[in-house]
């Protein structure tokens, strides 16, 4: 038998949605606006905004600066994070309780709070280029979910596999890789995909580690709202949200999104 859904039940979830939505809705319109400032609804339409993103400079070198960021503190988040939710997940008898609150210590603390102690230890205590430092800063950043994600697919692994391949005399290292890491595959690229995308939209963190002649994207946005108010910004975010939709539809295309829920 089916049953009815209540109207209100509905009415609800519309609601719900609209409010997820419509703030995508306006900055979408206005990038679009061809106007010399923000506004919504667009009046008219146009595509020069986003030619503008790509004549403005600093917003070049910011976007690169951004990617190889992103990619490097998430590949440097993974290195640290996957043998470290191995040896939690693995060795949990063994190990202290509090280590693996230890981990998600990025994720407690208020990103400003965060961002400062860095700046304030790294930057300024060791004396450490900008670029070094944000790369540090955003590795530290996006290292709890790494760890956590990589953790709850370890948690239905059954590590009497490993055993079994360690005992027919395989290296325990030949088996950590051969044996363990493609069955948590899943978890390594869903703990990718969150990381990558907080470390390309942060903000709290590189606004303390940014210096002359580096800066991070999101940054470059603040900066140019200070002097100029057109519809470049929207421009800006809009790209971001298709960097963001592209990562989806790359993981779609290759291996499905139902694959990183097994």
């Amino acid at each position: 038998m089916i049953k009815s859904v209540h109207p209100a039940l509905i009415a609800l979830t519309a609601c719900i949605f609209l409010f997820l939505l419509a703030p995508l809705v306006i900055i979408i319109g206005a990038a679009f606006s061809d106007t010399t400032y923000l506004t919504f609804p667009p009046q008219g339409l146009t595509l020069r905004w986003f030619s503008n993103i790509f004549q403005i400079e600093a917003f070049r070198t910011t976007a690169i600066t951004s990617l190889q960021l992103a990619f490097l503190g998430t590949a440097l988040s993974l290195l640290i994070g996957i043998p470290a939710a191995y040896a939690i997940s693995r060795y949990r008898v063994e190990l202290p309780r509090w280590l693996s609150t230890l981990f998600v210590l990025p994720i407690l603390v208020p990103e400003i709070v965060f961002g400062f102690s860095l700046m304030k230890s790294i930057t300024i205590g060791l004396g450490l280029p900008i670029f070094p430092s944000l790369l540090i800063g955003h590795a530290l950043l996006v290292l709890p979910y790494s760890v956590r994600v990589v953790s709850a697919s370890l948690a239905s692994f059954d590590f009497s596999i490993e055993e079994a391949a360690i005992s027919l005399g395989c290296p325990p290292l030949k088996t950590f890789l051969t044996v363990v890491l493609p069955n948590i595959r899943a978890g390594v690229i869903a703990a990718f995909i969150l990381a990558f995308i907080t470390s390309i939209n942060d903000v709290s963190v590189s606004v303390f580690l940014t210096g002359p002649g580096i800066s991070t994207l999101p940054i470059q946005i603040l900066a140019h709202m200070e002097q100029f108010f057109d519809p470049t910004i929207a421009s800006v975010s809009v790209l971001l949200m298709l960097v963001t939709v592209a990562v989806m539809a790359i993981v779609e295309a290759t291996l499905g999104l139902t694959f990183l829920t097994k």
